[in-house]
């Protein structure tokens, strides 16, 4: 006679084990913890993402009140020649701007953490302190710099019998405000390669050192592979920064001159409160910018994730 000894088949019911009253306390107070943050983060995010989405639909006109309008706004903005203007010209800032942030913030920080630099702290301190000072207020004293009437490299240039640098053209506007983005950002990026690099394991540029690497070959194979999250947090941060900017060019130029400095955030501005006082384009515009800038992100966390397999 044969008798089955095979165990009975188990539900997931029986499987699950039983939390204690301990447990349940622990977990109830995690999610209280966390509670607050949801709430903020729907109604501070969410909701308006929302808001503006409906907002998007529909089209306020002077006769005739609020119509729907469907996906128009999206056509509308899409087509504008200041909208394309716009993206084109903070493609042509991101290029060339944050290239050169990320690699004076990677220089200053190999500089302090070699002992190349002489009184370190006080030189990571004077880096660093630019990035305290309110955009508002390092636009303004930027500006004064570069006044072509009264700023002192005007007065430099005209006491040389030279004409004022053009810092204040259609061609050089761009690279002015550049300079003072630079100058905002580059020690918050520096502190982040800089803490970066304080964590890297010492037994590895040892080990590097007695296979025969020089310092070119060291930093190459060795220091770069190793910061590139950190380089990869500050590029993130840097692109996101550069397509949402809207202080420093509206202080310095409000798009002049000939709109050859109207950026993507101050034309939402623009077409929502300065004349046209179009709220369903101006959230269409947002819209399509947010999702913009979500297609960078991914492509640059799926480019990193790559890099790191």
């Amino acid at each position: 006679m044969l008798v089955d000894t095979a165990p009975a088949p188990t539900t997931a019911k029986q499987r699950r084990p039983r939390l204690t009253a301990a447990k349940r306390r622990q977990y109830g107070a995690a999610y209280a913890l966390v509670l607050p943050f949801f709430i903020i983060f729907v109604a501070m995010v969410i909701v308006p993402l929302v808001y503006a989405g409906y907002l998007s639909l529909y089209k306020t006109r002077l006769i005739g009140g609020t119509s729907f309008v469907g996906l128009q706004s999206y056509a509308d903005a899409l087509t504008d020649p200041l909208f394309l203007s716009g993206v084109a010209r903070m493609g042509i800032f991101l290029v060339v701007q944050v290239p050169i942030m990320i690699a004076l913030a990677l220089f200053f920080a190999l500089a302090l953490d070699s002992g190349m630099m002489k009184l370190a702290k006080f030189s990571r301190l004077a880096i660093f302190v630019p990035y305290a000072v309110p955009g508002v207020v390092a636009t303004l004293m930027w500006g004064y710099l570069y006044g072509p009437d009264f700023g002192p490299f005007a007065q430099i240039t005209t006491a040389l019998g030279l004409p004022p640098p053009p810092f204040f053209t259609q061609n050089g506007m761009l690279f002015s405000i550049m300079n003072i983005v630079n100058w905002e950002f580059i020690g918050y990026n520096m502190i982040i390669i800089y803490a970066a690099l304080q964590g890297l394991p010492r037994d590895i540029y040892e080990a590097a050192r007695l296979d025969g690497a020089g310092r070119w070959q060291t930093f190459r194979h060795v220091t770069l592979p190793l910061l590139r999250p950190s380089l990869a947090l500050c590029t993130i941060l840097c692109v996101t920064g550069s397509l949402l900017a809207f202080d420093q060019f509206y202080i310095l130029t409000k798009g002049g001159p000939d709109n050859s400095t109207v950026t993507i955030v101050q034309l939402v501005y623009n077409v929502a409160f300065q004349g046209q006082n179009n709220l369903g384009r101006a959230a269409a515009l947002s819209i399509v910018v947010l999702a913009a800038l979500l297609v960078v992100n991914v492509a640059q966390f799926r480019g990193l994730r790559g890099k790191e397999r």
